[in-house]
């Protein structure tokens, strides 16, 4: 039935449908005690952090942290808000959310919308401290590359006492010209900054950069360079791609969604080949959060086995409903 819809449309009845949720009483409480798996076995600690279980929920869907609480209920070990943007922004021209149900994809060109900094801090003041909550970070479309750096600090700053850890964005290609920011300068520019604000701070808050899965394997030394040079936290891999190959869609039907990311299950096994690699790479230092085409329990369960440290899904969750993280859980216990 949801599917009958546009994306964005039922994305924004779930939302609300969850934030109705999270005011009547012991609704949040029931939806635990069906979602939730407990074990030791599932416990990780990666980055300085205990996590509950290694599967979290991507940067995304919860973009102005409105439900995070709500969708811990339903399993997740951590959710990822954003991503933020210093000022609020409306995107890109609608539509700009397309299903594929052959490849059981998503292709987005959302553009970071968002209501901003202050909109995000104000939900998240009242928020669980026992809930493990990443910041997602990415500069407003309107400010130049030459002061990209500007917002991602304004933005660490502002969100430090808020969120338990940090990816800073700079992989998304639905923004423009975002992507030539993974350069080792631009991308150095941006971290250091960030690193000495947080040497003045009594709490230490893990940094983690989000790379592209189109990046070739020169670009993802260079990435993997700038984490051992600046010495940041951990990568995340993947973003989405703008990759069209092999999908089972029509060529016309895709012509005509034309730009944005896909995500889903043709992105799983590119994602996976990445983290496999930059774990090996680096001999298992450089601590890994893999996302792109979790769509079953068997990938979740090989993208740990290629190196990630923890596991996100989106897609999959979008695809396999409400249940799947369950699923997850159960069989990695």
């Amino acid at each position: 039935m949801f599917f009958k819809l546009q994306p964005e449309t039922i994305h924004h009845i779930i939302v609300g449908g969850m934030k109705v949720v999270g005011y009547i009483p012991f609704a949040k409480a029931l939806i635990k005690s069906c979602h939730c798996v407990k074990s030791s076995s599932l416990e990780r600690e990666v980055i300085g952090l205990k996590f509950p279980n290694p599967i979290g929920l991507a940067a995304g869907f919860d973009k102005n942290a409105e439900v995070y609480d709500v969708l811990s209920c339903m399993g997740f070990g951590f959710v990822e808000i954003g991503t933020v943007t210093p000022k609020a922004q409306s995107g890109n021209p609608k539509p700009r959310m397309f299903r594929l149900p052959k490849d059981k994809a998503i292709i987005n060109r959302m553009g970071f919308n968002n209501e901003g900094l202050k909109a995000a801090v104000r939900r998240l003041r009242s928020r669980n401290p026992k809930l493990i909550i990443g910041g997602n970070i990415g500069k407003n479309t309107t400010t130049p590359n030459e002061k990209a750096a500007e917002d991602y600090l304004k933005l660490f700053r502002g969100l430090y006492d808020y969120v338990d850890y940090f990816v800073v964005n700079v992989s998304c290609p639905n923004v423009a010209n975002l992507t030539s920011l993974q350069s080792k300068q631009s991308t150095i520019d941006i971290l250091m900054p960030l690193k000495e604000f947080r040497k003045g701070q009594k709490q230490y808050r893990p940094i983690l950069l989000k790379i592209s899965p189109d990046l070739s394997t020169e670009q993802v030394d260079t990435m993997i360079e700038v984490v051992r040079q600046t010495k940041i936290d951990g990568i995340v891999a993947t973003n989405t791609t703008t990759s069209r190959g092999g999908l089972a869609t029509d060529d016309d039907d895709v012509k005509r969604i034309a730009n944005g990311g896909l995500s889903g299950a043709p992105l799983t096994e590119r994602s996976r080949e990445m983290v496999r690699y930059i774990h090996q790479k680096t001999g298992g230092k450089i601590a890994i959060i893999g996302v792109g085409g979790i769509m079953s329990v068997q990938d979740a369960k090989e993208m740990l086995a290629a190196g990630a440290s923890l596991v996100q899904v989106y897609s999959g969750f979008i695809y396999e409903g409400p249940g799947f993280v369950k699923s997850i859980l159960k069989y990695l216990k």
